[in-house]
């Protein structure tokens, strides 16, 4: 019996001893996968912060390119809706101050066009305004641009009112080329001249604004020779070739208009983006 007893206690020992170990060697496994763990979760943002760190030049440098170009579209846009707009308006005004001038023209018998025209709207030819106003068009248009080339913006009298003078100042020239009588034709050249160098000199007077004054009134009135000399419409008592010798004066103060009112509504336009 005691040797029985010794035997199961020795045995329970061993038993017993076995299972602690079992334990120990599991608590040793857990501890060791619970560090890998660890291990890992602390690598992985590490890792992920690198990679981050890794493509952020990349998706920088795509965020940028992406923001300039939608900022130089959305600028091309604004710059052609403005565009349109200001050609609009110079081509109702040129349209309108046609109708008005030559009406008065024909009314004191200095330009006279077939008998057909004259019964029609306004008393006038169906293509006159249009052309006017397109001409009015690109010379307001071409004013301002000429002056960003140049580098000289024009800031001399840049105010409604005073464009609205320039504009009052025109008619009347127009309208003393109609009404005033002089000696001979020579006399009303060379005042209606001096008038047209007034307006220039009151409301412009930059060389940009005298150069293209003075190519506006050499081209129109090459266009209005080529006109008259295919019997479209004639002048009473030409004096100069086809036409009257106070015509060019008529265009080149015309052009200074226009060309402040496009100046004017150029104010404040953004440029146009350019692509580098």
């Amino acid at each position: 019996m005691p040797r029985l007893e010794s035997c199961a206690w020795s045995c329970s020992c061993t038993a017993r001893g076995r299972h602690r170990s079992q334990l120990g060697d599991t608590a040793a496994g857990l501890a060791a996968k619970v560090g890998e763990m660890l291990s890992s979760s602390v690598s992985s943002p590490s890792l992920a912060m690198v990679s981050r760190g890794a493509h952020s030049p990349s998706t920088s440098t795509a965020s940028s390119t992406a923001s300039s170009t939608t900022s130089s579209t959305s600028g091309t846009l604004n710059w052609s809706q403005h565009l349109v707009q200001r050609s609009v308006v110079l081509f109702v005004v040129g349209a309108f101050m046609a109708l008005v001038l030559n009406l008065l023209q024909i009314q004191r018998n200095v330009t006279l066009f077939p008998d057909e025209v004259i019964s029609t709207l306004f008393s006038s030819a169906w293509w006159v305004p249009p052309c006017c106003g397109t001409a009015a068009a690109v010379v307001g248009l071409l004013y301002p641009c000429i002056d960003s080339h140049l580098g000289e913006p024009h800031k001399f009298k840049r105010e409604w009112a005073s464009v609205m003078r320039c504009i009052a100042v025109f008619v009347g020239i127009n309208h003393a080329s109609a009404k005033l009588d002089f000696a001979n034709n020579v006399q009303l050249s060379l005042t209606l001249a001096a008038l047209s160098l007034g307006l220039w000199w009151t409301f412009d007077r930059s060389r940009s604004g005298l150069g293209l004054g003075i190519t506006i009134a050499f081209v129109a009135t090459l266009i209005t020779q080529f006109l008259v000399y295919n019997g479209v419409y004639q002048y009473t008592s030409p004096d100069f070739l086809y036409i009257r010798s106070w015509l060019p004066c008529i265009f080149f103060s015309g052009g200074v208009t226009v060309g402040n009112i496009g100046r004017q509504l150029a104010m404040g336009i953004p440029e146009k983006p350019h692509n580098d």
